[in-house]
């Protein structure tokens, strides 16, 4: 699909809080678009986008879309019946989903595409700093704010395109990439895929659209990986093989790995290992990937994460705990969708094994209805016959609760990808980093 961005003077976004369509926000702002916008809530992506000059208003409505309006992008995540949908297509106006746009982009650059159930924001942020202090000046797309930038886009003027490739609804079909990492394969998304098998599926279509003169980088031997890369024509890098004698301040054996497929890449691009290992080693993470917040009034360190995930969480928490054997670990953690707890409940109780404490608040509902045949107190109630103490407790009451029962010998992490920052947020309000 081509699309001439050039043309566009004002673009509307419906749902433009969101990680990644936003990235697209910053795009046309920084290209002297106007740019207006619709999401349900503020948020920190919100408040950014107002600052560079973007109209946001809150509650999708029939009348933020009038003839003026050029091109509207929504999210995947947007229904049919959205009224601002609706209105746009009723006025004629251009209307394309956030995969679309990306596959438009994709088409002029040369595109590593990162994709995995786990790590690809991470290793797409790993694989842009690389790239920039490589001076590659590549255009980055990232599912996070990249903590040097403050940002989910960077503008570059090189040929690369780095972006991180979401199998959510097979988004990432839309790219036609030239390197693809495919950092593992798991179970999720199950409200919308069958089973492991249909998400194999997706990666498999996605793997054959890389071309002959083309890379996968990946474990071929993983179990879940090798069905997809069975019949490729693109070359494969086994990222397992490159050397891990490098010193990562990001926290985890998971971002070993993350940092071996980013090394991949650099060899394949013709970058120095010793560039690409002192960007890996100077690296320190993004935004809400156990991203260290500072010391709460109790001299308790706070940290911030959005697994929401059991294999995410696991791994998370085994960074933290081989980082600080001795302290006590309290994890506040929001579960996100109800067919996702229902789902996974065995595997999330088992996946707080590290966990001292597990504070669990309510279900985050996202785009579901409300589920009543699930919830966070038999979440918590599973937990707890695992061995781990944790229990169920409403948001408002959380921050009081960790200021009356934490010290220094104590661990915070905030844990999901909802709105449970915001409890983080509040509690490193007036402290000291």
């Amino acid at each position: 699909m081509s699309i001439d961005f050039d043309s566009i003077k004002h673009a509307h976004f419906i749902g433009i809080g969101g990680i990644g369509i936003s990235a697209i926000a910053r795009m046309m702002l920084l290209g002297g678009k106007e740019v207006s916008g619709s999401d349900v809530s503020r948020s920190v992506i919100t408040d950014e986008l107002e600052k560079l000059g973007a109209h946001i208003v809150i509650g999708h409505q029939e009348k933020n879309i009038n003839e003026d309006i050029d091109m509207v992008i929504y999210t995947t995540a947007v229904p049919e019946d959205n009224s601002e949908f609706i209105q746009a297509r009723m006025l004629k106006i251009q209307t394309y989903t956030y995969p679309q746009i990306l596959g438009a982009l994709s088409q002029k650059y040369r595109t590593i595409a990162v994709s995995g159930t786990h790590g690809k924001t991470t290793t797409t942020a790993m694989l842009a700093k690389i790239f920039i202090d490589a001076n590659r000046d590549p255009t980055v797309i990232v599912g996070s704010l990249l903590k040097e930038h403050h940002s989910n886009f960077i503008a570059g003027k090189g040929s690369d395109l780095i972006i991180e490739a979401c199998e959510y609804r097979r988004s990432f079909l839309s790219l036609n990439p030239h390197i693809l990492i495919i950092t593992n394969i798991d179970s999720d998304h199950l409200d919308y895929y069958k089973d492991l098998e249909d998400i194999q599926g997706a990666f498999h279509e996605l793997a054959g659209k890389v071309l002959e003169d083309g890379y996968i980088v990946c474990n071929p031997n993983d179990p879940t990986v090798a069905p997809v890369i069975g019949d490729v024509k693109a070359r494969i890098i086994d990222y397992t093989t490159v050397k891990n004698n490098f010193s990562l301040t990001v926290l985890g054996r998971h971002n070993i790995a993350n940092a071996q497929a980013a090394l991949s890449v650099a060899i394949t691009a013709n970058i120095t290992m010793d560039i690409a290992v002192r960007a890996l080693e100077a690296f320190k993470g993004t935004w809400r990937r156990c991203e260290y917040k500072g010391k709460m009034t109790t001299g308790a360190l706070l940290y911030d994460d959005y697994a929401h995930h059991p294999t995410e969480i696991r791994a998370t928490l085994q960074g933290l705990r081989e980082r600080f054997p001795k302290n006590e670990l309290i994890v506040v953690f929001q579960p996100h969708l109800f067919s996702r707890t229902k789902l996974f409940l065995k595997e999330f109780a088992k996946s707080f094994k590290e966990a001292d404490e597990v504070i669990v608040v309510p279900i985050y509902a996202a785009r579901e209805q409300n589920d009543t045949s699930i919830n966070s107190e038999m979440l918590a109630s599973e937990i707890k016959k695992v061995g781990t103490d944790a229990c169920m407790m409403e948001d408002a009451v959380v921050n009081d609760y960790l200021l009356s029962n934490t010290d220094i010998d104590t661990v915070v992490v905030i844990m999901g990808a909802g709105d449970i920052y915001e409890i983080g947020e509040k509690l490193i309000e007036g402290i000291m980093r």
